[in-house]
């Protein structure tokens, strides 16, 4: 973060300071990184007391102060010797400090700011358009999926005098959301990946979320651009809201970044990469097909930004995974899993589940492990009986269902293919782990997909660690 005084970060958290028995005056600079998480706070850090839902912030005042918290942003006074501000919301305090961290640096004139947003992609979009930047200037992005109020703001307060670069994926799941985030950072490129059914139950419906993501587009200033998918007419009906350029990406002719010939395999994916500067082979160590439409949108951001079409296919080729618990291959001693259960919505399965089929030789058997798509409210039904149908014609060898949660899209495979003992169901990941024990032999691969309240994850690096 910038340099600032205590007194500082106090008025603009609109907080009251008060200083304890540390010696700190309000004159003491603090320039250390931003936290909710005690056990991430390191020397001269600022730890932000966060109400949860299990536990409040509050109780690890103390082991942040243990790790050398310099301040503590609390919405009641505690009992500590370091500084406190105490504010009304601990949250909006961060997201005010972070607004006032990112004019400062904006001020300066290097910085530019790419937000991104979608139901699917977002993370390894964000991380490929990050790797490339990182090439070219100090560059700052989120660990994981920080993309709401808590974890968008604190990416924000890393930036300094230096940042040249600020990627974010911007995270909604209702209205107003991404608009709360993009008055933070006032964007200058907006990439919107797609609209499909993530987190619709907590939305109300696709078209509010179509109006959602479209709160990123409406944030841009005239000379804003904005980078849309050519293949979703629900994205592309955003153009009319883009103040300024419009950039498109896809696989459809028309795309001003479009990818062809994509091939997918267990080491990754092939593709052609068509841009305005070029044509040219792209071998990405990313698996799955899908995911050279991610790669195809961090050009067209990486194009605006003036990198060249060089640095931005080594940059891609450089790439071993999306990110942790994304498509992550795993295994070994011939068992192959695909650990791919951070989250999961009937696009992304889908995707998932076609990359199992593709990437399988005539000798591999193909065992899908499958959790529960969350946030889906009343097309959770639907949607698993579309996934149980499309198991069914992928030809997958077996299917494993975890969770009550997903208990319907069991019920439905095996309606679907009248299976006799293809479909198992097990109520926890440890009945399931120890059926797949007995199961798994050389040859197999596994994918393992659900959304991250599932916490399927655990299970396939459990799976993954038995077989290294």
């Amino acid at each position: 973060m910038i340099s600032m005084t205590l007194a500082d970060i106090a008025a603009t958290m609109s907080g009251t300071l008060v200083l304890g028995s540390s010696g700190a005056t309000a004159d003491t600079v603090v320039s250390g990184l931003t936290d909710t998480d005690s056990r991430l706070i390191t020397p001269g850090d600022i730890f932000v007391a966060k109400p949860g839902e299990v536990t409040d912030g509050h109780l690890f005042v103390p082991a942040a102060v243990e790790n050398g918290a310099a301040v503590v942003i609390v919405d009641h006074e505690v009992v500590t010797d370091v500084p406190q501000i105490v504010v009304a919301d601990t949250v909006v305090a961060m997201g005010a400090l972070a607004t006032e961290v990112v004019a400062r640096v904006r001020a300066g004139g290097n910085l530019t700011v790419v937000g991104i947003t979608g139901s699917n992609g977002k993370t390894t979009t964000k991380n490929l358009v990050a790797t490339m930047c990182e090439q070219v200037g100090p560059t700052v992005y989120p660990r994981d999926s920080f993309n709401n109020e808590v974890g968008a703001p604190i990416t924000m307060l890393k930036v300094s005098e230096e940042t040249r670069y600020l990627v974010l994926e911007l995270g909604a799941s209702g209205k107003g959301h991404i608009t709360r985030l993009t008055d933070m950072v006032q964007p200058d490129i907006a990439v919107v990946l797609m609209v499909g059914l993530a987190h619709a139950g907590e939305f109300g419906g696709v078209e509010v979320t179509v109006e959602s993501k479209r709160e990123l587009v409406e944030a841009l200033g005239d000379q804003g651009v904005t980078i849309l998918n050519a293949d979703d007419p629900r994205v592309m009906s955003m153009e009319s809201a883009a103040p300024g350029r419009v950039i498109t990406f896809g696989h459809n002719p028309s795309a001003d970044v479009r990818v062809s010939d994509i091939s997918s395999s267990i080491t990754g994916t092939e593709f052609d990469l068509h841009t305005p500067v070029g044509q040219t082979h792209v071998s990405f160590k990313v698996l799955g097909e899908h995911h050279a439409m991610n790669a195809a949108a961090a050009t067209a951001v990486a194009l605006e930004l003036g990198f060249d079409l060089d640095l931005i296919v080594s940059s891609l080729q450089s790439v071993t995974r999306a990110e942790h618990w994304r498509m992550e291959l795993m295994g070994g001693n011939g068992v192959t899993v695909i650990n791919d259960a951070y989250n999961a919505s009937p696009d992304s399965m889908a995707a998932a589940l076609k990359t199992l089929r593709q990437v399988a030789g005539p000798d591999n058997r193909t065992i899908a492990v499958l959790g529960e798509m969350a946030e889906l409210g009343e097309y959770a039904g639907e949607e698993q009986d579309r996934l149980a149908l499309l198991i069914v014609r992928l030809g997958i060898d077996q299917l494993v269902v975890v969770g009550d949660g997903a208990r319907r899209l069991h019920i439905s495979a095996i309606n679907e293919g009248s299976w006799d003992g293809e479909s198992k169901f097990y109520s926890t990941p440890d009945e399931a782990y120890d059926y797949l024990s007995s199961l798994l032999r050389a040859g197999d691969i596994v994918l393992v997909k659900s959304s991250n309240s599932a916490k399927l994850r655990f299970l396939g690096d459990r799976l993954g660690e038995a077989y290294a």
